[in-house]
């Protein structure tokens, strides 16, 4: 937790810092960085219309479960391991990796749909400026300056999968899920910004591969959306069951 008092201190030091010279950091960025950024915002783009696209056709068929998710590993290993100079493949592996990927969290929407729509809403959007503000926080941050954010954020992420296995094995608390919860939304919102930067950093040493950083990010921002959304669920049901206490 230490790690992440001093990110967020960092972050509110550098908030403090912010001017019109601040700003010119953008200046830093190349031509040649600035298109292949507006190439991995795009794709981005298409892939959360696919994600949505998946989610839409799981509340059509129920055909989210076990197999999408598989199916999605399966599109992002074979993604991962087709050359660069297959773009249209590679993209079109994006699309399908997005696709099952929407279509396994689609319980979890159908649920949100079912309690309250405007959760969904509400929680899409909170993640979209959440994804947006750190992402230009990386932009205008000095090259590299958050880059060393990625060994403690690999700690936390390891040290995350432990407590889901540990969890999953010996059972949890709702204190104990709360936990696990907020602490993986931490990770994955550090890794926004760490992502960001080393994309940034990698393609002004050439890597130009936009289908892969692409997928990076729509992974963080997945990860994001479906902590948030899990969050706001909870929050609205203790609301509805308090509720529901001063009424009897």
């Amino acid at each position: 937790m230490d790690a992440f008092s001093s990110f967020f201190g960092a972050q509110s030091a550098s908030r403090n810092n912010w001017s019109y010279d601040s700003l010119k950091n953008l200046r830093q960025i190349s031509p040649v960085v600035q298109t292949h950024l507006k190439q991995v915002y795009l794709s981005l783009c298409c892939a959360l219309i696919a994600s949505a696209a998946g989610a839409y056709l799981h509340i059509l068929w129920n055909i989210g479960g076990f197999l999408t998710t598989l199916g999605c590993l399966g599109s992002i290993v074979w993604l991962l391991s087709t050359p660069p100079y297959q773009e249209q493949k590679r993209v079109g592996l994006l699309m399908a990796a997005a696709l099952f990927e929407g279509a396994s969290i689609g319980p979890l929407i159908e649920l949100a749909i079912r309690i309250d729509p405007s959760v969904l809403v509400s929680a899409f959007v909170g993640c979209a400026l959440a994804f947006g503000c750190f992402s230009m926080a990386a932009m205008l941050a000095r090259r590299r300056e958050y880059l060393y954010l990625g060994g403690l954020l690999s700690s936390g992420l390891s040290i995350l999968f432990w407590l889901q296995f540990a969890s999953s094995v010996f059972g949890g608390s709702a204190a104990f899920f709360k936990f696990e919860l907020y602490f993986g939304l931490l990770v994955f919102v550090g890794y926004i910004v760490v992502d960001t930067q080393d994309i940034i950093e990698r393609a002004h040493f050439g890597d130009l591969d936009y289908v892969k950083h692409a997928l990076t990010l729509f992974t963080d921002f997945a990860a994001v959306f479906v902590r948030i959304l899990i969050i706001m669920l909870k929050n609205s049901e203790e609301n509805e069951r308090r509720k529901k206490k001063r009424r009897n």
